[in-house]
């Protein structure tokens, strides 16, 4: 039988995750979901089940098996369970529109694809179109044709299928938007979730310190590194990990003073909607011991309101999912709420093991204060996008992770991010890239060129904006254009409003002068992210 680690700094892999905390902690309780408790002994022979249904319809190791469904302790059961068949679990935006779900499904090659109900209608509509799908299970009991997944795991047995697994064998594969009109795949490696955790902490580091009587709320979406990420360090910890499908801010509060919540990662966009909610005044956070927050920049009134009204420790965290998430951190004696401070206008510092640098346009390291390109190097790096050599070889250079983030250290290895290098919109913490809004809203008929810029948004920190050149002759209206697109990308990438234009300023060699375009709507602001 397979050996669970002897210490938790002992774990690689998620797989032996499972096994050490079975061990460990059996009886406590690892994950609630609704009315659905599960202890941690009863996650461990869950996962066997799903590894063992896994192996049974015929998954190899490395393997992809794609999940598409909301937020539930079902998802950490399938990615667990994937791990300890050796494959490899892909979790996709459930706010894709249906041409960009087959696109990930394809593209990673999955061959068992785990669908919500909410989203049976649309996996009915692309099936045909599924070439390596041989089995689709149905996360709920009802469809006519799917299989339903409590029957198709329960018949399975508890026994550990002992699968070898690999560090450096790849776990997670997440899709980010795609500078070229598609997604990439990143590829996320077993010890990635684990290698920067055994590095010695700095000295202002206790908000990253947890116990068994930690609770965690986990309420970003796990098809992100943000949840996924926050849901497998709950796991690791050994805390009971409260799980909502979605988020909603209500609710949000709501499970906060029922479980008594210790931590939360939010991003600022939800902190925002939680703070505006009616029930926030009545809400006890006094269980709170720290709030992380990251994904996008906080402006510094809504973190005053949030200090105010939550009373706890403040963290801001930067990464992405190249990676697997936190790479720098701002610790909670850095948040001076007066504004006087530099720091807090900063992204933190880098975690212990982590490397930071910036370069200018040939890769050249810059000294202080000087803006360019961003880079990490970090034991979470990915270990490359699925399928894209070349891609891989652009991001994923001498160890450092090229970010696209524009910025510039201070003498004290702080990081400012100051604009952005590549074109990415941040909205509501959800990246949106032009071309793939571009390559939507071209197809329609009245339009002969368009560009895709982020403008400043209140709520969501961006809003996509299309400028568009209309043919000669030819009419429409902005809502024609979103209607346009809406059919073809997830909605929070179409764009929330339209300008029309003569023409969309170019330089010498037709390259479309993005920051021209931005710069108006930008006037007035210290840097061109918000």
């Amino acid at each position: 039988m397979a050996q669970a680690p002897a210490t938790i700094d002992a774990v690689t892999t998620l797989a032996d995750l499972c096994r050490f905390q079975a061990r460990e902690r059996g009886d406590k309780l690892a994950l609630v979901f609704g009315d659905r408790r599960t202890t941690y002994g009863q996650f461990d022979a869950l996962t066997n089940q799903v590894a063992n249904g896994l192996i049974a319809e015929g998954v190899k190791p490395q393997s992809r098996v794609a999940f598409l469904d909301k937020n539930s302790d079902l998802f950490y059961e399938i990615v667990l369970g994937c791990a300890k068949a050796d494959a490899v679990s892909v979790g996709i935006n459930w706010r894709l529109a249906p041409p960009e779900v087959a696109y990930v499904v394809n593209d990673s090659g999955a061959e068992v694809m785990f669908v919500g109900p909410d989203f049976f209608p649309l996996v009915e509509k692309i099936a045909p179109e599924l070439t390596t799908v041989k089995r689709i299970v149905a996360m709920a009991p009802g469809h006519s044709e799917w299989v339903a997944y409590s029957a198709w795991r329960d018949a399975q047995p508890t026994t550990d299928p002992e699968v070898p697994c690999r560090p450096d064998g790849i776990a997670i594969q997440m899709y980010t938007s795609g500078t070229t009109g598609h997604p990439k795949g990143v590829q996320l490696a077993n010890r990635a979730f684990f290698d920067l955790r055994r590095e010695t902490p700095h000295d202002d580091m206790a908000w990253n310190e947890w116990n068994d009587a930690d609770v965690s709320l986990v309420a970003m979406p796990s098809f992100h590194i943000g949840g996924a990420g926050w849901g497998i360090q709950g796991l690791t910890a050994g805390a009971t990990n409260i799980v909502l499908d979605e988020f909603e801010p209500g609710r949000v509060l709501d499970t906060i003073a029922e479980y008594g919540i210790t931590k939360v990662f939010m991003v600022p966009a939800a902190m925002r909607l939680c703070l505006q909610h009616p029930k926030c005044a009545d809400t006890d956070f006094s269980s709170i011991k720290y709030m992380l927050y990251g994904a996008s920049p906080i402006p510094l009134d809504l973190l005053r309101q949030a200090i105010e009204v939550f009373k706890c420790g403040f963290v801001q965290l930067y990464g992405m999912t190249e990676t697997t998430g936190t790479a720098t951190y701002l610790p909670p004696d850095q948040h001076d709420l007066s504004g006087t401070n530099e720091k807090m206008k900063s992204a933190g510092k880098p975690l212990p093991g982590v490397e930071l640098k910036v370069v200018d346009e040939n890769g050249k390291a810059l000294p202080p204060r000087e803006v360019g390109e961003i880079c990490i190097k970090s034991k979470g790096n990915m270990s490359g996008y699925w399928n894209l050599p070349e891609a891989t070889d652009k991001t994923l250079i001498d160890g450092f992770v090229h970010t696209g983030d524009a910025g510039y250290l201070d003498e004290d290895g702080y990081v400012y991010v100051h604009d952005r290098v590549k074109d990415m919109i941040v909205s509501g913490a959800e990246n949106v890239y032009p071309a793939e809004v571009e390559n939507a809203i071209f197809g329609h008929p009245a339009v002969a060129d368009v560009a895709v810029i982020g403008v400043p948004d209140d709520k969501w920190g961006e809003a996509v904006k299309a400028v568009v050149v209309l043919k000669p002759g030819q009419q429409a209206t902005a809502d024609e254009i979103i209607g346009h697109a809406r059919e073809r990308i997830a909605g929070f990438k179409c764009p929330k409003s339209v300008d029309f234009i003569e023409e969309l300023p170019r330089n010498p060699s037709g390259k479309i002068l993005k920051r021209e375009l931005r710069k108006p709507y930008w006037e007035g602001r210290e840097r061109m992210v918000n």
